[in-house]
């Protein structure tokens, strides 16, 4: 059933896969494509906004970096993990439908978010925050696969993609501000507006996809392993940063949703209607590139979870201004990303999905590179610009390759199953580079305190406060010259800690690289 006032493509509801007999005209793709962009937009400026806020709402809860990896954890986990759902629910009852109740869970939630009075309870509507986006984000992009013909895919999904990088550009900046002037709660009320224009577009101008397969039931097995396995590791991997991989807590977390996430796969082969039919994989292009997006989205997701910290806490900068300086990666991606949606048509997706990998990787060692109280204009600046060169022309191309290798009636799993990775990449990111990043800070600090020569009962209060790391605070016992020796010990062992995650990204962005070369098929 067609809402009121939507352009028909010929049809009521739109089976996928019929798109190419009978496409939409002109006007109805623009409103679709139009409509994408706004809500998955929501879902992206969401993420940007929230990373700068971070140090202020670790600083107001009082809470450990292990409850600032659950406010981001929450969200990825359930997003990454439904994500998969949520593109079957579209191919089975329509997309629009879907995408639609999507943007309303996501908009309740982020008021949710807003009045939480607790870490608790945050932690809490993030959650139903990605169960939103679940909905929301894949049945964005498998609109668009269902009104464009494949000819004309590539430049509409580089134009989502540009657009929804636009749509995120100022939103560290505004992120920033809305800190700056009021409290971090204030960053989630921004969705409000915008889900009330893309619900006007979806129920007014974006008529119904729906697949012409038969109508299964959804996989409600398959999504409970895949939430309780990717759940349980990533408790383990976050835990371990408190207690010590050695920890028999960690180690059952981690056994549990290694077996937990076997059982998956192994429900996907028995299944009637598996949210992730492992015969997509079959197609190498399809395979190669939801490797390369695991290792890709993890450096990224690493990345920019630690800079906000880095630039608030070490380099002394406002929330505005960490904000702004995301500036130049994301209009990089703005601006020349529809540009890159046109690479697979002219040269093939494998050189751009070699040449990209390869400097965003220099621009995260890059950002490993400044010290403390150096001019951005030299430092951070040029590492941006040049990671946001790097992942402009990898994420157009490897979108389009993903929708690509399979047929139209699977667009919608297409979809989900990548997106699914991108998220389930930013999980483990924060999770096993938290874990990371505290080992080093801990280390450092351990090294630096010693040749201080304080007492034992001061030493350990100071080492206490490591799963801190930038909201390390010096103990009310340490007094004089020893606070500030303490003071600075914190933060060169912080800057030690956000050096091995940068260089850690770039070697999964050269992986990343490596991946392609080996997986994705030559020629246009």
């Amino acid at each position: 059933m067609i809402a009121h006032g939507a352009a028909p493509c010929d049809a009521g509801v739109l089976q996928a896969g019929a798109s190419a007999a009978a496409p939409c005209p002109e006007r109805a793709r623009r409103w679709v494509l139009a409509a994408s962009i706004i809500g998955s937009g929501m879902a992206f400026l969401d993420g940007s906004v929230v990373n700068v806020a971070l140090p202020a709402l670790q600083a107001e809860l009082g809470v450990s970096i292990r409850s600032v990896q659950w406010v981001v954890n929450a969200y990825l986990l359930m997003l990454g993990a439904l994500m998969l759902v949520g593109g079957s629910a579209g191919d089975r009852f329509g997309r629009r439908r879907v995408f639609v109740i999507g943007i309303v869970v996501f908009t309740l939630a982020s008021v949710a978010c807003g009045l939480a009075p607790d870490a608790e309870a945050l932690v809490f509507a993030r959650a139903v925050q990605g169960v939103g986006g679940a909905l929301l984000v894949p049945n964005s992009l498998a609109l668009i696969s269902a009104a464009y013909p494949k000819n004309e895919r590539g430049r509409a999904i580089g134009t989502w993609a540009g657009f929804s990088a636009l749509t995120t550009a100022l939103g560290p900046v505004l992120g920033g501000w809305l800190v700056d002037a009021f409290t971090w709660r204030a960053i989630f009320f921004v969705n409000v507006p915008v889900a009330v224009v893309a619900l006007a577009a979806a129920f007014l101008r974006v008529p119904e996809f729906r697949s012409a397969a038969e109508r299964a039931p959804i996989d409600g097995r398959g999504a409970l392993l895949a939430t309780s396995g990717l759940g349980a590791l990533c408790w383990g991997l976050t835990d371990a940063a408190e207690r010590g991989w050695s920890n028999p807590a960690v180690l059952a977390a981690l056994a549990a949703g290694v077996l937990l996430l076997a059982a998956f796969v192994w429900s996907q082969r028995v299944a009637r209607a598996p949210m992730m039919p492992l015969a997509l994989f079959s197609s190498r292009n399809f395979s190669g590139a939801n490797a390369m997006t695991l290792l890709l989205y993890c450096a990224l997701s690493g990345a920019l979870f630690f800079l906000p910290f880095n630039l608030i806490r070490l380099q002394g900068y406002s929330a505005t201004a960490a904000g702004a300086a995301f500036l130049p990666l994301t209009l990089m991606m703005g601006s020349l990303s529809r540009w890159s949606g046109g690479l697979v048509a002219r040269y093939g997706a494998r050189p751009p999905l070699i040449v990209g990998p390869v400097i965003a990787a220099v621009g995260f060692a890059l950002l490993a590179a400044p010290a403390v109280a150096e001019s951005y204009w030299t430092s951070f600046f040029p590492a941006m610009i040049v990671l946001g060169l790097g992942m402009t022309i990898s994420v157009a191309p490897l979108t389009t390759v993903v929708m690509s290798s399979v047929d139209d009636r699977h667009a919608g799993t297409a979809s989900g199953i990548n997106n699914a990775v991108a998220r389930i990449a930013g999980v483990l990111a924060v999770a096993l580079l938290g874990a990371i990043a505290v080992g080093v800070f801990t280390s450092s600090l351990e090294a630096r305190i010693d040749a201080l020569r304080i007492a034992p009962e001061v030493r350990a209060a100071i080492i206490a406060q490591a799963p801190a790391l930038a909201e390390a605070r010096v103990p009310e016992q340490v007094q004089g010259f020893a606070r500030h020796a303490v003071q600075f010990a914190y933060d060169a062992a912080f800057l030690h800690g956000f050096r091995v995650v940068m260089l850690v990204a770039c070697a999964l962005a050269l992986a990343s690289a490596l991946c392609a070369a080996g997986t994705i098929e030559r020629g246009k």
